[in-house]
């Protein structure tokens, strides 16, 4: 059975506890949604499980919301419709009720993934689309130099790219999706050449593997960034970031089809 916190979150993460500015920082990319767009094709129908504010639901045409999160649902604008009150691993809806489905940068904080896209496979008739981390590539960010503890969390967390496409079944492609350099998603490599965004409490705690690490591991990376930024180290190694127009890094979206 899913345990839930007080908020309702259902996942690894009590959003509860950190999600009240997320909206303010997790902002959708338009050219992120166009991706996400594209790989639901015609689907007139969509389910987005783990929705969330409602990030990406202006890519789908009739969206059906499902998210267990109080504070989250709280913070979904006026003109989406309300969230329902529900788990991925227990949805609420009949077989095959939609035309697609979706699952945004959620899939890694459910508690049991594999139950979670039977599920999701259970009630939709075509495109399953995920967007995700592979977890072999979190690593290869400059973050990891600042803050290893922080991309090795997102590296257990991920599930593997191959277990995803096998819980879903039929036929699978993986998409690598490029980030553009001001991209408004506040996720940790969408800062990969403005890294004094980071150096900012509340953009990282919008990136759920900050609430993982503890307060010792977050002031030696605001002091050692912070030095390399002053002293020029930073830029001497990856100044090219701040004008390479978009960095392919571990982003994916990963679709599957009957």
């Amino acid at each position: 059975m899913t345990t839930r916190t007080h908020d309702g979150s259902a996942g690894d993460v009590d959003y509860g506890a950190i999600g009240s500015g997320y909206s303010s920082f997790r902002r959708p990319d338009a050219r992120i949604a166009r991706f996400i767009a594209e790989t639901l094709d015609d689907s007139r129908t969509v389910l987005n499980v783990g929705a969330g504010a409602g990030s990406y639901e202006s890519a789908a045409r009739e969206v059906t919301a499902v998210e267990p999160s109080e504070s989250m649902r709280a913070q979904r604008p006026t003109q989406l419709a309300l969230a329902i009150d529900a788990v991925a691993e227990d949805l609420p809806f009949a077989d095959g009720e939609f035309d697609g489905a979706m699952t945004l940068f959620s899939v890694h904080q459910w508690s049991d993934v594999q139950a979670g896209l039977r599920e999701m496979r259970r009630v939709t008739r075509g495109p399953v689309v995920l967007l995700t981390c592979d977890p072999d590539l979190v690593r290869d960010f400059w973050l990891y130099r600042y803050a290893p503890e922080v991309l090795d969390t997102e590296a257990r967390r991920y599930p593997p790219i191959e277990e995803l496409a096998a819980a879903l079944g039929g036929t699978s492609t993986v998409q690598t999706v490029p980030i553009p350099l001001d991209c408004t998603d506040g996720f940790n490599e969408a800062y990969y050449g403005r890294p004094e965004m980071l150096l900012d409490p509340a953009a990282r705690q919008a990136c759920s593997a900050w609430s993982f690490v503890d307060d010792r591991v977050r002031e030696h990376f605001d002091t050692t960034l912070r030095h390399d930024l002053d002293s020029g180290a930073w830029d001497e190694e990856f100044g090219h970031l701040r004008k390479q127009p978009t960095y392919e890094g571990s982003l994916v979206i990963v679709r599957a089809t009957p």
